[in-house]
């Protein structure tokens, strides 16, 4: 028997359950994975209260990522061997002591790479990635600013354009935050009090940054696109807007949806400006992904990143590693240790 983190319906983290199953068999193409880490990601606290739209149905088990070794292989499978150290991109179904998935979704790593690094990989280093260099070809000496810089995506971002040759990076985070993200190389924007976009044009001679990540909605995203020079990209892929806390609140749904832009192609044409929505767990070309992370892999064994790991959560205290997420605490990625005790 194996044990496993559901959300039964739809609620706060007083609903997470944790439940006995068998021990999953792999099917002919699969391989099943002994997890020792999973990744918290802020898609998976909306998913729990149900506001996350490509979510499955109640009950399910949620985790878009986790690291492990291979314990079992399916019948057709030929490219992995038994205790093979692995990232596996799981998409649902992360949270468990054992998973089992497609093993075109699963990367061995090396034995330097630890799997607290491995699992901090997928969801954030590859968001960040998909975004600056297969979208946006950042380059040499260009400047970005993204929002909640301290989060997992945001250290990501960080680390990835400055390894690029980035001229300046702005980041907008709490004020008791400000210390960790100007250690990052940042310039800090406090979240609550800043005026970010003076602080994009301030710095760039008025013309506004090369590029802007935001996963916060609602009215915020065209400050954003504000932010923007001519020619510039906004990227955009969460909803934190809509969050408000442990429990469902309508009224910043509401507000977030009333308060979302309606770009108009034809000044957008006159502007050059480009917005991208980016959802990787619904990236349909697997093959881009895996890039991705043939990428990201080079640049971790080079140096060039580091996954910054803010806490690691045995997963039987699951309800209070999505409560520190909740009340905007983490620096870096959180993650849940499924190993063996």
């Amino acid at each position: 028997m194996v044990r496993k983190i559901v959300y039964p319906k739809a609620g706060g983290v007083e609903t997470i359950q944790i439940i006995e199953v068998q021990d999953p068999v792999p099917k002919s193409t699969e391989v099943c994975v002994r997890v020792h880490r999973a990744g918290i990601n802020f898609a998976e606290l909306m998913m729990r209260q149900g506001i996350y739209g490509s979510s499955p149905d109640f009950p399910f088990t949620p985790g878009y990522e986790c690291s492990g070794e291979i314990e079992s292989i399916g019948s057709a499978v030929t490219d992995f061997d038994i205790g093979d150290r692995v990232i596996a991109m799981t998409g649902f179904g992360g949270y468990a002591e054992k998973v089992c998935l497609d093993y075109r979704r699963v990367v061995v790593i090396p034995q330097s790479v630890t799997f607290d690094q491995a699992a901090a990989i997928p969801v954030t280093y590859g968001t960040a990635f998909h975004m600056l260099v297969h979208l946006g070809r950042f380059a040499n000496g260009e400047t970005l600013l993204v929002h909640h810089a301290a989060g997992g995506v945001g250290t990501a971002v960080a680390q990835i354009c400055q390894s690029l040759g980035a001229s300046e990076v702005i980041g907008t985070a709490s004020r008791e935050k400000r210390e960790f993200v100007e250690s990052l190389g940042m310039k800090f924007v406090d979240s609550a009090t800043g005026d970010f976009v003076k602080k994009c044009k301030d710095l760039t001679d008025g013309k506004g940054v090369h590029h802007a990540i935001d996963p916060v909605g609602g009215r915020h995203l065209m400050k954003s696109y504000k932010s923007l020079r001519k020619g510039g990209k906004l990227y955009y892929f969460g909803a934190s807007a809509a969050v408000r806390g442990n429990k469902r609140s309508r009224l910043a749904e509401i507000r977030m949806w009333l308060g979302m832009p309606r770009f108009d192609p034809l000044r957008m044409m006159s502007t050059n400006k480009a917005v991208f929505g980016v959802h990787m767990g619904l990236l349909e070309d697997s093959s881009i992904f895996e890039g991705h992370l043939s990428s990201i892999n080079k640049m971790l064994l080079e140096g060039d990143v580091d996954p910054i790991i803010d806490s690691v959560w045995r997963f039987e205290r699951v309800s209070e590693a999505q409560m520190h997420i909740h009340k905007r605490k983490n620096k870096g990625k959180v993650l849940l240790d499924f190993s063996p005790e």
